[in-house]
């Protein structure tokens, strides 16, 4: 084996273990992703009364974090975009809150 074949070898070994999750691992958080959702859907039949709205934006929470994380990569990528993404999601539940709190009696009741 030439010194050439070694390097591509190391190279290709690197490169799959920084740019994201084994199959295995694709197929668990599809699973996770797939409850989460079932979760979802029952709360919408079932009355959780006033822990319903809260319940979905957890929900939704978990699975972006769970989707950005490790279907986008972001999981092992450099850290600024992961900031970026995480400032959009806290801004996002910043904004799902105001609002939440503002209209709660026609939202919650």
């Amino acid at each position: 084996m030439s010194q050439t074949d070694t390097a591509a070898q190391a190279s290709d070994a690197a490169h799959d273990d920084h740019h994201g999750p084994t199959t295995k691992q694709y197929v668990q958080i599809f699973a996770v992703l797939f409850v989460l959702t079932g979760l979802e859907v029952a709360a919408s039949f079932i009355d959780v009364g006033r822990v319903f709205v809260p319940l979905l934006i957890g929900l939704m929470a978990l699975k972006f974090v769970l989707v950005v994380g490790w279907f986008m990569h972001l999981r092992f990528d450099t850290k600024l975009y992961s900031r970026l993404m995480y400032t959009g999601l806290t801004g996002a539940l910043v904004l799902y809150t105001v609002v939440l709190l503002v209209f709660s009696d026609a939202v919650l009741a």
